[in-house]
């Protein structure tokens, strides 16, 4: 299988340290490949605008290496797999589109591809669904300014992930970016900006180098319903594998995938949705409590996460949220539900209570939270968890409820 991968320098007309590691990365796979690097970097290291204008140029070049390696030694393009990183994703593109004959070449992987004068561009103007037999992209710096962004935001493969929104990665920082870059231009993009930017060729490389912990991501329509963990399924191929190792098929439109990482290799993390059901006792205006929530697992132990409600808590219903975690603690087996409440928030809540008048019972009103619905993203598994002891189920500021695995127990009891 032959790989070719076509870099573009953005800093110092010099080749990237990254391209050795993932040349390296590339050889130590199982089935044998030879790895060519298009240096291209005379064509590149120019004004932007010029350098977009060389892609077309340097993946018609590319298009011909490959015609005459067909021709010389026979070569099937349909093992070719093309890896382009920046500008060089479109010279990727080009490559593919530029090639003569019918038969397309095998794969192109677009990492992070440049969005300034692609973005918006037609098909033919661009990396694109139709420039090989399949197409994947990763996306890990499309925040815009004024209208532009680093890398394309606009889908341009088969299945284009989107790696903590694509927006931005965690463990960049972003500040002064777009000050550097309409100073110096192109050249003027420090480690800052290659920080997210470049994390797709690191994504990449870790898809590589960590067979046992590739990355799931997951079909969803934007990363606001994605963080509610409403996304995470795997039925009807709405989930794949980020990187060397996708699920090649080829869906009647582009699929955005998301997905979160850590901030290193390996950048595996462990998705999981929590839906709980909550009742709000007292009636009026919702209130806001901090929860914090600690993981019993098969495994090992996942303690004080925080549970990231975006809304307040009224009346009766269900929230859903996603939590990740950095290790596998196998299948949940108990959860520990904790009010963080301090103690001035006690008081504001006992106040309350004793000026707001109540009928039902004897008890404390308070947050009554009948079950905690779990599914695992990675194994597609679900459970059910309701309170450990069903005598007490009311929660208050500063107290810890346990929950257990059970058949919806609340169902049967009125």
């Amino acid at each position: 299988m032959l790989l070719m991968q076509e870099n573009c320098n953005q800093v110092d007309g010099i080749l990237e340290s990254w391209i050795w590691k993932m040349a390296a990365a590339l050889k130590s796979q199982p089935n044998q490949m030879n790895v060519i690097i298009a240096d291209w970097l005379t064509l590149a290291h120019q004004h932007y605008p010029i350098a977009v204008q060389n892609t077309r140029t340097t993946g018609r070049e590319i298009a011909q290496l490959l015609e005459w390696l067909e021709e010389s030694v026979q070569f099937s393009r349909s093992n070719v797999h093309l890896i382009g990183y920046s500008l060089g994703a479109h010279v990727s593109g080009f490559a593919g589109s530029f090639i003569n004959g019918t038969k397309k070449i095998g794969r192109i992987t677009g990492l992070d591809p440049a969005g300034p004068l692609f973005e918006g561009m037609s098909p033919t103007d661009r990396l694109s669904p139709d420039d090989a037999n399949f197409v994947d992209a990763i996306h890990t710096f499309t925040k815009q300014h004024m209208g532009l962004s680093v890398g394309i935001k606009q889908p341009v493969a088969h299945f284009d992930f989107y790696p903590n929104g694509g927006t931005f990665q965690p463990g960049c920082h972003i500040l002064h970016v777009y000050n550097h870059i309409a100073q110096y231009g192109i050249t003027g993009i420090t480690q800052t900006v290659k920080c997210a930017h470049e994390r797709s060729v690191h994504l990449f490389i870790d898809s590589l180098l960590h067979k046992d912990k590739q990355s799931t991501a997951y079909w969803c329509n934007d990363i606001n319903t994605f963080n509610k963990g409403l996304c995470l399924s795997c039925r009807n191929n709405r989930c794949n594998t980020l990187g060397y190792n996708i699920r090649e098929e080829r869906p009647p439109k582009s699929r955005r995938l998301f997905l979160k990482t850590r901030a290193h290799m390996p950048f595996k993390v462990y998705h999981y949705q929590f839906k709980i059901h909550i009742i709000n006792e007292i009636h009026g205006k919702p209130i806001n409590p901090a929860f914090t929530m600690s993981l019993a697992g098969t495994k090992e132990d996942a303690k004080n996460l925080h549970i990231p409600l975006v809304e307040g808590i009224i009346g009766n219903q269900t929230y859903s949220f996603l939590i990740t975690l950095d290790t596998d603690i196998g299948d949940v087996i108990m959860i520990k539900l904790k009010w963080e409440g301090t103690p001035v928030w006690e008081n504001i809540w006992d106040t309350f209570q004793t000026i707001i008048p109540w009928t039902k019972g004897t008890h404390r009103p308070g947050l009554i939270v009948k079950a905690i619905r779990v599914k695992a993203g990675e194994t597609q598994q679900k459970n059910t968890f309701c309170p450990q002891s069903i005598d007490n189920i009311h929660l208050h500021p500063s107290q810890v409820k346990t929950f257990v695995k059970c058949e919806d127990r609340f169902q049967n009891r009125k």
